[in-house]
């Protein structure tokens, strides 16, 4: 087992993965978590903690908290509260992503395919949401969308929050954040077919530390920046309340160029009603100039 996969306690010392997972897998345990996650004031004294749990055996109790504590729970003289990993259990746990396998009916998006024009439909499986056209086939992006995600939402509302979660996620990915594991993100754009989106130059986002990978057409980057974002506010559009999956330049590469490939350079032609502007990106989509032109 490498060091990078093992998980390192309060104490300092090292957790083999396996070890830590079993921690937690146990109803006691998980009560206890979920008691610290809700309680009104942190930290938590042991008996309002083992009142909140719903357990009569003190020793017993303890027992379970003693093997919680340091990995995911942290003991203070006033009682205890929760680690950072306790807190990533509770929240995957209210998530879905361990007990939940929703089923969701496909939904009629409104909004028309980039590529025909036709009407796109999302669809949810295996908690991944993608946007497709049922025509041409065209993708519009699938990405990874918790369970937890369906709760209380309307159709509209689902489309709204997975639009929302598209954007944060490949925002923390291009500034070089991994969304899952805060690791070092390396982003790369090169031709590829297994791409979420139909656009064939793509923009890929991996981890080194935990593998976990993002693809994007290339424009995609530019939604969160502030004079791509100043531009479409002049003309009256608010980027923010836009679909990306609306917006030519975040699905398909139709509207980008290759400018030069050592160093790599890519041009983002953005239309707004009759002006144009030219986004001039490096090979880590960062923006290097803008241009605008009628």
């Amino acid at each position: 087992m490498s060091e990078r996969l093992q998980s390192v306690g309060e104490s300092g010392e090292r957790v083999d993965p396996a070890d830590a997972f079993g921690l937690v897998a146990n109803e006691t345990r998980l009560s206890i978590l979920e008691a610290l996650w809700t309680a009104d004031a942190s930290p938590v004294r042991f008996s309002e903690l083992r009142e909140a749990v719903g357990m009569r055996d003190s020793a017993q109790f303890n027992y379970h908290l003693d093997k919680l504590t340091d990995q995911f729970v942290r003991k203070l003289d006033e009682g205890y509260e929760l680690r950072h990993a306790g807190e990533k259990v509770v929240q995957a746990v209210l998530a879905g992503s361990f007990t939940e396998h929703p089923t969701l009916d496909p939904i009629d998006v409104g909004d028309p395919c980039v590529n025909c024009g036709a009407d796109l439909r999302a669809t949810y499986e295996d908690e991944r949401l993608a946007i497709t056209c049922p025509d041409c086939g065209y993708g519009h992006g699938e990405y990874a969308f918790p369970p937890g995600g369906l709760t209380d939402r309307d159709d509209e509302e689902v489309l709204a929050a997975f639009d929302q979660r598209v954007r944060h996620l490949h925002c923390l990915a291009k500034d070089g954040v991994c969304p899952e594991c805060s690791g070092r993100m390396e982003t790369t754009v090169e031709r590829a077919d297994d791409c979420c989106v139909g656009s064939s130059l793509t923009a890929t986002h991996r981890c080194s530390q935990c593998n976990h990978q993002l693809c994007s057409a290339v424009g995609l980057a530019l939604l969160d920046d502030s004079e791509v974002v100043g531009f479409h506010r002049e003309h009256g559009v608010s980027l923010s309340e836009r679909p990306y999956w609306t917006l030519p330049w975040c699905v398909t590469d139709d509207p980008i160029t290759l400018a030069g490939e050592d160093p790599q350079r890519f041009e983002v032609a953005i239309d707004c009603e009759d002006e144009t502007m030219t986004v001039t990106l490096d090979d880590d989509l960062s923006v290097v100039e803008t241009a605008r032109s009628d």
